[in-house]
């Protein structure tokens, strides 16, 4: 919605205000802009966008969730590096189903900005994996598949590492 930097100085501005009202006895008021200048730090830190992006894949509605990542128009200046990070992880899963060659563009772009989550490397290296097992990159898919063990602390892909790993023995 607002340009990362605006989203820093309306925060700046609302917590000034917040103190200014501390100063004239406003407590109340004071705690409440401070709370609510929180708001437009975390927006910072974790885009709008995204978030509801996330939510309609959630809901696995695909379609809502390109809708939402169409408003973001200028990846490169409006988010930060993490973010620009996801923004091209959720790229990649809508678009693996129809476009393999764009989706494996969007997932190393994905992998080389960095994700937070360990688990969400690891899918995007299982479906890097995926991609390279279906082009016959058998060396390439076992790397992946190994550094998605890696990553995969809890075990929730162990299934899908598992039936990969089955299927690259077989090409």
């Amino acid at each position: 919605m607002f340009h990362r930097n605006i989203k820093l100085i309306l925060a700046g501005l609302i917590i000034a205000l917040g103190i200014w009202q501390f100063t004239e006895s406003n407590i109340g008021n004071g705690i409440f802009l401070i709370l609510f200048s929180l708001i437009f730090i975390l927006l910072y830190f974790k885009n709008e966008f995204i978030l509801l992006a996330f939510l309609q894949l959630r809901k696995q509605n695909m379609e809502g969730a390109g809708k939402w990542l169409s408003y973001i128009k200028h990846p490169e200046t409006a988010l930060i590096k993490k973010q620009q990070g996801y923004f091209n992880y959720l790229h990649g899963i809508l678009v693996s189903q129809t476009n393999l060659s764009a989706a494996e563009k969007y997932f190393k772009k994905a992998i080389e900005l960095g994700l937070n989550m360990d688990q969400d490397l690891a899918l995007a290296k299982l479906q890097l994996a995926g991609i390279a097992m279906t082009r016959r990159r058998k060396v390439e898919a076992t790397g992946l598949l190994n550094e998605a063990k890696k990553l995969d602390k809890q075990n929730m892909l162990k299934d899908q590492i598992k039936m990969m790993k089955d299927q690259l023995k077989k090409i």
